[in-house]
């Protein structure tokens, strides 16, 4: 099921993010505590949190505001001080957490790591670590939980005694939120500490129901109905734009290599696969963290520049990206690149940012060069199947994905189906992560090119 490529994308984004401003704004007498927003990746949901910050304010409230890292605070500081210089902002920290240069050069925005400080601000953004240790401190009406499916419901139940409403806005798709003890013993239980705070939410308040945001403005129409169907079965998307809007042309002719014919059948289709030949390899598989440096170093070189509706851009280093699973494979293709004199280092000017899934959620770029977590492996493990870890790989880009892997990911799925325990109350999360691969793999397929 995918929306009607006949609406216009703009009036259906305007119509989901005006019942949802009413629903936050002027809530009725007998509406939850609570207001839940399905974003699909890159629908905006940080304008939302802005926009609904805004409008809370300019009816005369003040409200507090959850965010689940440093950088995602720093971040709606700076847009919200941004955009509204009438807007008084407070920036609570931590004593070993300083705000970053960007969210304190609005002179609208007040930092302390002591709430009392901040109290008269109209809106006080913090993370949830940071929150809950606040005390001592009258309830907000309202609150806005930004990131709300990376946030644990245990980090939720030492916060909620802040505010008494709350707008949670987050992507479903995405990770889940992470834990480093086991958690079967709470497994189907409502108020099982790792689940998500919208998940356990919801359990607690069968009667809201989600609005959802129905377009991506990131992702180009090559990618949008992918992703939609591979990972969003139940709550499809489209993109914001169409078939042909956005463009990546080389001005260097290719070598004739098969890392070049990779990068015109992206800049062609928006997706390519550079398959190696089949084998099982260590994690750090030196020939695939080649590829993965060859093909960033040749998008460099050939001189790409990016389309869109927003102009004609070079396509810098600091507009690509390169995801992984495990952070000694980012840190092998760091030095692969470094050693090709491709910048890395963002502190030294625009760099090829070099990271894992979990640190790219939320993160926007024009190509991005992906290593399949199933590449070269002799299993499928939980970790590598997980849907979200995928889903946030594939879905960073603004262009085109290329995505470097051994051959046989698909002969190896079918090797290792899905065996995680049934547990009773549990709801099954579709698609899993074993189908969701098959999925990619499949239209990637259409887009292969084999590097011998």
């Amino acid at each position: 099921m995918q929306p009607s490529p006949a609406a216009d994308p703009a009036a259906a984004a305007d119509a989901a993010v005006t019942a949802i401003l009413d629903a936050t704004v002027h809530p009725t007498a007998d509406a939850a505590r609570g207001v839940v927003v399905d974003s699909p990746p890159g629908a905006g949901k940080s304008t939302l949190v802005v926009r609904a910050a805004r409008e809370l304010v300019g009816a005369g409230e003040r409200l507090m505001i959850v965010a689940q890292t440093n950088s995602q605070v720093d971040d709606l500081v700076d847009r919200l001080a941004g955009k509204t210089p009438g807007l008084t902002v407070g920036r609570l920290h931590s004593s070993d957490a300083r705000p970053a240069a960007e969210a304190l050069r609005h002179a609208n925005v007040t930092a302390s790591t002591r709430p009392a400080d901040l109290l008269e601000q109209d809106v006080v953004i913090s993370t949830a670590a940071k929150w809950q240790w606040v005390k001592e401190v009258g309830p907000w009406r309202h609150a806005i939980v930004d990131e709300a499916y990376q946030m644990r419901s245990d980090a939720l139940l030492a916060v909620a005694r802040l505010f008494e409403r709350a707008l949670f806005v987050g992507d479903p798709g995405q990770l889940d939120p992470f834990t480093v003890v086991g958690t079967e013993q709470w497994a189907g239980l409502s108020y099982d500490p790792s689940s998500s705070a919208v998940v356990t939410l919801l359990a607690h308040n069968p009667t809201i129901v989600p609005h959802r945001l129905p377009v991506s403005w990131r992702l180009p129409a090559s990618a949008a109905p992918l992703i939609s169907a591979a990972f969003y079965p139940y709550t499809p998307f489209r993109s914001g734009t169409g078939p042909g809007d956005r463009l990546l042309v080389p001005t260097v002719r290719p070598d004739g290599t098969a890392v070049d014919a990779a990068i015109d059948e992206a800049a062609e289709h928006g997706w390519a696969l550079l398959e190696l030949p089949a084998r099982h390899t260590v994690r750090t598989d030196p020939k695939a963290v080649a590829a993965v440096a060859s093909t960033v170093r040749r998008l460099l070189d050939r001189g790409l520049s990016a389309h869109s509706e927003q102009g004609r851009t070079p396509l810098t280093a600091g507009r690509i990206a390169v995801g992984t699973a495990h952070r000694d494979q980012a840190a092998a293709v760091r030095a692969t690149l470094t050693a090709l004199g491709v910048p890395v280092d963002p502190t030294a000017g625009p760099a090829v940012t070099v990271d894992t899934a979990n640190r790219l959620q939320g993160r926007e770029y024009d190509v991005t060069v992906v290593l399949h977590p199933l590449s070269g492996r002799p299993d499928a493990t939980a970790f590598h199947l997980e849907t979200g870890r995928l889903c946030v790989l594939a879905s960073r880009h603004r262009h085109a994905c290329i995505v470097v892997a051994r051959a046989g990911i698909p002969e190896l799925l079918d090797e290792h189906p899905a065996t995680e325990p049934v547990q009773l109350g549990v709801t099954v999360k579709f698609p899993d992560g074993w189908e969701a691969n098959h999925a990619v793999l499949a239209h990637l397929a259409e887009h292969r090119v084999r590097l011998r």
